[in-house]
């Protein structure tokens, strides 16, 4: 393209962009200003494109925006009065009250004449004096509060109150501004030493309030307090102390991270250096953390959360994962040895249950986030070496920390755990110890062992080698600790077919009594936790088997046993428990063999999967009922809830399927929703669960929507959030029935409010409703246009409908002539909506198609009379719109048919009459039609 025929586009585009801003379509000339920018070469030109996309950005309320168009049009051209003026508004909203002025002042100089400039000046004068009076009153409260705090004679009522007092100011942005002007970090260093556990927790809270979205004072706070100090407090045996700190570490991490995505960092006016420092000095002393035997177990547990959170990538499309790589060379080291540790032997940090659950889930993150096999196998490497060298020292207890370590990796990068455990003698030693006398060597061993039966690889040599060592361990341990986890490495193994039926390795009846024994273990308060969730990890593998699935939804105790598991401080148990519940629930993926593959197979003489009798629906869905009645919903709320490391994704998933096969019957879907499902169904649909996972909940919650009453299933805000799940299943990649529910769903939203209509339309969902208004399935074709009936109330949906160049309104005109009553419905109705607030659209109608009167009459004459009453609407709108169309209407058979519809014929209930009379009256007004004297109807004004 030559240089005039660029300017010439770019020309085009500025007309274009001030077209649509006259016209009030903002985004429509924000869009042609930023076409336009990218082909102009010219400065001068660029400037004002610039400044009229501010004036567009101040329209819409984005005003950072605005400030920065109106900044680039300034640095052309200092003169430009109209970009000062935009800037000097857009720097008042965001705030900046003196920046403002100044642009304010500027402008007055500039045209002293010119009202708008004084009247900004002035309101800009008030609002500055007002904010200092503010900052004034602020400062004399802060300052008090310092003065009681500090004050060692004070009542301690007073003083907490104070530090109360504080927490409220700090989440003020005036208040958190002065805490840290007047000194406030040196005051909240001496209240994190006091020895009032209330004042501490006061002060942890000041310092949240100072630090969220604000990078700034972070990093100060960060190089101010010493994250020493920070990760000390969060060590403390004080869980309510401990769980602050760790909030508050979070919001730190939160305000660095964010900070440094943003161009302009913090709620600052200056460009602040990158974070990077304060982000490792934190990480550094979290890692510092695990191995430190005065930490406590909690802390522990929130440190290695804190890791889990901050260092993988989020999103695996951002090439750069320099955090995981540093956090793998400083620190794996210490993760390691948190992981190899063995409670029962002495020298090692303490730990809480969840500990070792919660080291796989980082080291698998970790692994995950690396990129190319150099990367990975320098993990495999460090983790080699740091099990190689345990394993090969003299005495017991060594090996056991090599042992624990290797099951913690199959746990977590179970790839990096295979690897390990094919270092030589380390399988002959894990067997030998299960025949130990020791109860600890023997756990440590028997543990080993059942993590390594899950990959297929081991799973072969265990079975030669390791059931009968199981067995016997079974029968003869004198320890129920080690029997139950005997017992488990025998359920695993017991259950390598799956569900397949034919496919089992025990004795009939074997896979039964074992489950007995797991229920048993289970209902059974006097064994530890850890043992008791053991006996739920064995029911995970055998609830494969049918037989079992039915004895276990029969055993009331066993599954109130298992639910308080799930609801418990044992976080390392949700896994099991949801794993149990797919195979109860038969929640699980089943692909279906080719037939014509199975005949082939049998032919071959192959393996042919077979279904167990009772895996058949009526038995699973009375399997739904009974865990409904037991309170299977509670659990699954309670585990959603858990902020823990332990549920992983995975885990997620197998909540979303869980719920999905419960909502299943519409006559349990007002259960879930009464037990707090429909709330917990949201966070399965966001980004920390896999994607089966978030399509599996957000089509439960599409069925909750279609037939419960969406505005008491999701209460409040809640509805909203509803939006984005259920369009998320428009999408090729889900099934039709998938795109059906949604559609359905959505169609109730959209039914409720304009402010749910916005936010349907907001999330880009019109385009995709439309397209399935194309579907060759008929159902999910009705379904889509029923969506756009319930749609059609809002402007911008109107406004598809108004532009010239589709064919929007002859499928609407079309649809309505269909033989599915369903979508003739829809079509007719969206018409008749359509037709009545867009009357400009009527005269469209005729050059939709050359058959578009007979698929009028033909709704006129229709037996159904919601049809029939869609016919008279559209018609009604078509003759109050233009005469011309009265006079083609009031030609053709319509003005028989209104006529008999009038008097009633046809069995026309009144509504219909009436406004078939009232179509009759303006054709008689227009003086189309006679009225029954033969003469011509003239009236001084409209019926």
């Amino acid at each position: 393209m030559g240089e005039s025929g660029k300017e010439k586009d770019s020309a085009a585009l500025k007309e274009d962009g001030n077209n649509f801003f006259k016209a009030g379509d903002m985004q429509g000339a924000v869009s042609c200003y930023s076409k336009a920018l990218k082909l102009c070469d010219s400065p001068a030109e660029s400037a004002v494109l610039h400044r009229n996309r501010s004036a567009c950005y101040l329209n819409l309320e984005d005003f950072s925006r605005a400030e920065a168009d109106a900044s680039k049009a300034l640095d052309t051209d200092p003169g430009d009065v109209k970009a000062r003026f935009r800037r000097a508004q857009a720097f008042q909203k965001l705030g900046r009250l003196d920046q403002a002025f100044l642009d304010a002042q500027r402008c007055a100089q500039l045209e002293p004449k010119n009202k708008a400039f004084q009247d900004l000046m002035r309101q800009l004068g008030a609002q500055i004096q007002q904010k200092s009076a503010q900052l004034n009153s602020t400062d004399a409260r802060v300052q008090q509060m310092f003065s009681l705090l500090l004050d060692t004679s004070a009542k301690d009522s007073d003083r907490q109150k104070a530090a109360q007092n504080l927490v409220v100011l700090s989440r003020e942005d005036a208040g958190a501004e002065q805490i840290f002007r007047n000194d406030g970090v040196k005051l909240i260093q001496k209240l994190l030493q006091s020895k009032q556990e209330d004042v501490v927790l006061s002060a942890l809270r000041t310092l949240v309030g100072l630090c969220t979205g604000h990078q700034s004072r972070t990093m100060a706070i960060v190089n101010e307090l010493g994250m020493g100090q920070l990760c000390a407090v969060m060590g403390v045996e004080a869980s309510a102390v401990a769980l602050a700190a760790c909030h508050l570490l979070q919001v730190m991490f939160e305000a660095l991270t964010e900070g440094m995505k943003r161009e302009i960092r913090g709620k600052d006016e200056a460009i602040l250096p990158e974070p990077s420092k304060e982000l490792r000095s934190m990480l550094r002393h979290l890692l510092e953390m695990l191995p430190a035997s005065n930490v406590s177990g909690a802390g522990r547990d929130s440190a290695i959360n804190l890791l889990i959170k901050q260092v993988p990538r989020k999103s695996l499309k951002n090439p750069d994962n320099s955090l995981t790589l540093w956090v793998i060379d400083q620190g794996l080291k210490n993760i390691l040895q948190v992981a190899g540790t063995v409670p029962e032997l002495t020298g090692g940090p303490p730990l809480t249950d969840n500990t070792q659950m919660s080291c796989s889930v980082l080291l698998s993150k970790l692994y995950d986030d690396l990129i190319g096999d150099k990367e990975r196998d320098n993990f495999f490497k460090l983790c080699e070496e740091y099990v190689q060298k345990y394993f090969s020292q003299p005495g017991l207890d060594a090996k056991l920390r090599a042992i624990q370590t290797v099951s913690v990796l199959l746990q977590g990068p179970s790839h990096v755990g295979n690897r390990a455990l094919e270092m030589s003698g380390m399988m002959d030693a894990v067997i030998s110890l299960c025949a130990s006398e020791d109860v600890t060597h023997q756990q440590v061993a028997v543990e080993a062992l059942i993590h390594a039966a899950g990959k297929a690889k081991r799973a072969s040599f265990i079975t030669a080698n390791g059931v009968a060592l199981l067995k016997d361990l079974y029968k003869k341990s004198e320890s129920d600790q080690i029997r139950v986890r005997a017992l488990v490495g025998l359920c695993k193994l017991g259950s390598a077919g799956g569900t397949d039926f034919s496919m089992k390795q025990f004795a009939e009846g074997s896979t039964l009594r074992l489950s007995k024994q797991c229920r048993k273990w289970l209902c059974n308060d006097s064994l530890p936790p850890t043992s008791r969730r053991w006996s739920v990890e064995g029911l995970a593998y055998l609830t494969f088997d049918a037989d079992v699935k039915e004895d276990l939804v029969e055993d009331k105790e066993a599954l109130d046993a298992m639910f308080k598991l799930a609801k418990s401080e044992d976080k390392t148990v949700l896994f099991a428990v949801g794993s149990t519940l797919v195979n109860c629930t038969n929640s699980y993926d089943v692909e279906k063999p080719d037939p014509q593959m199975v005949e082939l197979a049998k032919y071959a003489k192959q393996h042919i999967p077979e279904d167990h009798p009772k895996d058949a629906p009526s038995y699973v869905e009375k399997r739904l009922m009974k865990l409904l009645e037991a309170g299977v919903v509670s659990a699954l709320v309670c585990m959603v809830k858990q902020e823990s490391p332990a549920l992983t994704e995975a885990c997620r998933e197998s909540i979303a399927r869980v719920f999905l096969a419960l909502v299943e019957r519409q006559e349990d879907r007002g259960t879930v929703v009464a037990q707090g499902g429909g709330k917990a169904l949201i966070p399965l649909t966001s980004d920390n669960n896999t994607s089966v996972g978030k399509t599996k909940a957000a089509q439960a919650l599409a069925k909750i929507t279609i037939t419960s009453n969406p505005e008491i299933a999701f209460p409040g805000e809640r509805i909203y959030e509803v939006v984005r799940p259920l369009i998320s299943l428009l999408s090729l990649e889900c099934t039709l029935l998938q795109n059906f529910e949604a559609l359905m769903g959505l169609t109730n939203l959209a039914g409720i409010s304009e402010r749910l209509r916005q936010k349907i339309i907001k999330e880009k969902a019109v385009p995709k409703i439309e397209g399935y208004m194309f579907e060759e399935h008929e159902l999910v074709r009705a379904s889509a246009t029923e969506c756009m009936c319930n749609m059609i109330s809002s402007t911008e949906v109107q406004k598809l409908y108004l532009a010239t160049g589709n064919d929007r309104l002859k499928l609407l005109v079309l649809y309505s002539g269909e033989e599915d009553e369903r979508l003739r419905k829809a079509a007719a109705g969206t018409l008749a909506m359509l037709t009545a607030e867009q009357p400009e659209l009527c005269a469209r109608i005729p050059g939709t198609t050359t058959h578009w009167l007979e698929i009028l009459q033909a709704l006129l004459l229709s037996e159904i009379p919601d049809l029939r009453h869609r016919g008279v609407v559209i018609v009604q709108n078509m003759m109050q719109a233009e005469k011309s169309l009265a006079e083609k209407l009031m030609e053709s058979e319509v003005l028989e048919i209104l006529s008999v519809l009038a008097k009633g014929g046809e069995g026309a209930p009144k509504s219909i009459s009436n406004i078939a009379q009232n179509c009759l009256d303006k054709a008689l007004y227009y003086g189309v039609i006679r009225n029954s004297q033969g003469q011509e109807n003239i009236r001084g004004t409209e019926p």
